[in-house]
């Protein structure tokens, strides 16, 4: 895999909530550096902080201390304007619940961010056809979510991370809402499209099966980040 500029760092990174008797520590001087093609997993108990991390990474939720680079750039020093353009263009996300939207179809719900960026529905239509084609799907296209089966709701999800081409995914158990053949899918669709596409992806999951599987796995417990 490419040792060139990471396509995510985090380095000693501290979140907290609350204060006085109600202080919470949720993140301990956690550090990451993720490259294009590798596939991260961050495993740990509920309520460890996976998720919690993964918002900061993602330029959801600022970090109370520490330095987070998206292809090289500190986005928590640069102005909230800019740090939307990075998240919408550079980050893309696939949460435990597929969040598509009921009224439109697969296809228009893959397309959604990049209309949404800007770009022409017809450009936007043809890019989110290939991807459907790229996660099996090139035959559900215009059925609505309604339609579709959790495993099939989940890879258009997938789908619609990719439709900008982030330079990273970052997942929040992709599989915890799935059975186990549909989890199956959906986990050898993210290694293959980390192939394919030299793509990044950070997985928060509980899947021990998932966790082996990632390039790396590392472990979140009392918010301390781990090898």
């Amino acid at each position: 895999m490419s040792k060139e500029t990471p396509v995510l760092s985090a380095v000693d990174i501290w979140k907290s909530y609350g204060n006085g008797a109600t202080f919470l520590s949720i993140i301990r001087g956690a550090c990451i550096e993720v490259t294009a093609g590798e596939v991260v997993s961050i495993a740990g108990p509920s309520g460890s902080g996976k998720s919690t991390f993964l918002h900061v990474c993602g330029v959801l939720d600022p970090p109370d201390k520490g330095i987070v680079s998206v292809g090289g750039m500190d986005v928590w020093s640069v102005s909230e304007s800019r740090r939307a353009k990075i998240r919408n263009s550079e980050l893309g996300f696939i949460f435990q619940f597929h969040h598509l939207l009921d009224e439109f179809t697969l296809l228009e719900n893959v397309a959604m961010p990049s209309m949404l960026a800007g770009n022409s529905r017809k450009s936007a239509l043809d890019s989110a056809a290939v991807l459907l084609n790229e996660v099996g799907l090139s035959d559900r296209g215009q059925h609505f979510p309604s339609e579709s089966s959790g495993g099939e709701r989940q890879r258009a999800a997938v789908a619609r991370a990719l439709i900008l081409s982030p330079s990273i995914v970052l997942a929040d158990e992709p599989t915890g809402n799935l059975d186990s053949a549909n989890s199956t899918i959906v986990e050898d669709l993210i290694f293959e499209l980390a192939e394919s596409r030299n793509q990044a992806f950070v997985i928060a999951t509980h899947s021990v099966e998932l966790a082996r599987r990632a390039h790396r796995c590392l472990t979140l417990d009392e918010g301390i980040l781990s090898s």
